[in-house]
């Protein structure tokens, strides 16, 4: 072969390859973009299915149980599913003050809330607050994981409006109540009744109802630690504000 043709043949090799490049990245994006929508349609399947059956198990659930398999000797996750109208109206109103007091008026997100913690983060340098709602923390709980990023905050955002839109407020609470991780391997409100105070989530008293709203943000660290002094300090908080609150029924 000639050294025009030999010389002919690698441009035209070279010119083609971007193209190829390109069809691989266009169909790679259009992969990805698939995957991404069928996630989304998957959870939003689940979203309204959760409106009237309640979910066997949930993102941190599943995380606990498999760290807890870890241990030696392994541990077992508590969860024990009880009705909206079986739960303590203390203990509802005790959430509400504690994790948000504008729950029943919101869209199940917090703006001005939101606002502050952006404002928060980047003066501190860090992601350190969320001003997550109720909603957005069953979003969270449900579907996603612990860890922080705005990428996961965005995606707890969009599950949080699309949640608030299918369901009613008490659905919301009974939900959430009914998942949010209350200490080791302990999760939702009857379990954590049973687990502190010995008692079914009917009967909690609103003291016992305040301090264990109080423990959310830290709920293992307060099971190995129930005598802190910030967690009784935040429960007088909460006691305070808890008679104006109105729980949606």
């Amino acid at each position: 072969m000639s050294r025009q043709k030999k010389s002919k043949k690698f441009f035209r090799r070279r010119l083609s390859e971007p193209r190829s490049l390109g069809g691989w990245f266009k169909r790679a994006f259009l992969l990805l973009f698939v995957l991404f929508f069928l996630y989304q349609l998957t959870i939003a399947t689940q979203v309204v299915w959760f409106r009237w059956f309640d979910p066997q198990s949930t993102a941190f659930i599943d995380a606990e149980r498999r760290r807890l398999a870890s241990l030696d000797p392994p541990q077992l996750i508590d969860q024990r599913w009880v009705k909206y109208q079986d739960i303590s109206m203390n203990a509802k109103r005790a959430v509400m003050s504690a994790e948000d007091t504008g729950f029943a008026d919101h869209d199940g997100i917090e703006w001005e809330a939101i606002e502050r913690a952006l404002r928060a983060n980047a003066q501190s340098g860090s992601i350190r607050f969320g001003g997550s709602t109720i909603t957005m923390q069953l979003a969270k709980n449900l579907f996603l994981s612990s860890d922080r990023s705005y990428l996961r905050k965005a995606q707890e955002i969009a599950i949080a409006l699309l949640i608030d839109a299918v369901m009613n407020k008490p659905r919301i609470l009974e939900l959430y109540l009914n998942v949010a991780e209350w200490g080791v391997g302990v999760f939702g409100i009857e379990a954590a009744a049973q687990h502190y105070f010995g008692r079914s989530a009917a009967r909690l008293s609103a003291r016992q109802s305040a301090w264990l709203a109080a423990i959310l943000p830290s709920p293992k660290r307060y099971d190995l630690n129930r005598q802190s002094r910030w967690v009784e300090r935040k429960t007088d908080i909460i006691m305070r504000r808890m008679p104006q609150i109105a729980v949606p029924e």
